[in-house]
């Protein structure tokens, strides 16, 4: 197999992605990063999140991810409330402001897949579905055992 074929195609793949997003984001006017899109999806997404669970999912330090968090809170599109089972943590829950904006990211991202599979057939993007959570467990996969190899 030609691995620096793959790479390359692999890294287009996800440049083109990302432009395609940047440029969505600019043209619904959606005033916010990449990173706090993710944040905000992941706290619509997630019932009974907290600052904790998104240290862990994106790999982020603790001060960025409540950075985003404040950020997103000052924007008024999320909000904390109580966590019951401890009263060391909050759960993050989207404003109504915030499932609006989620909606509005939603469409874009919806615009740039339409666009970016627009010659495909529904077989090829199920086998590109079936090939990405392959890859993506295989990746998993692997940084669990470097991780427990480590321990």
């Amino acid at each position: 197999m030609a691995t620096q074929s793959l790479n390359e195609a692999l890294h287009q793949l996800l440049h083109v992605y990302k432009r395609q997003l940047r440029a969505g984001v600019i043209r619904h006017q959606i005033p916010l990063s990449i990173t706090h899109i993710r944040m905000l999806k992941g706290i619509c997404r997630i019932p009974d999140s907290t600052a904790g669970t998104f240290v862990q999912r994106m790999g982020q330090d603790k001060a960025r991810v409540t950075r985003i968090i404040n950020e997103l809170m000052n924007d008024a599109l999320v909000e904390k409330r109580d966590n019951p089972h401890d009263r060391r943590s909050q759960f993050l829950v989207p404003t109504d402001a915030g499932l609006k904006m989620l909606g509005r990211i939603e469409a874009l991202e919806e615009e740039a897949a339409a666009q970016m599979t627009g010659q495909l057939s529904a077989e090829d993007i199920e086998a590109f579905m079936r090939i990405t959570a392959t890859m993506t467990q295989n990746a998993a996969d692997t940084a669990d055992k470097e991780k427990d190899d480590h321990e």
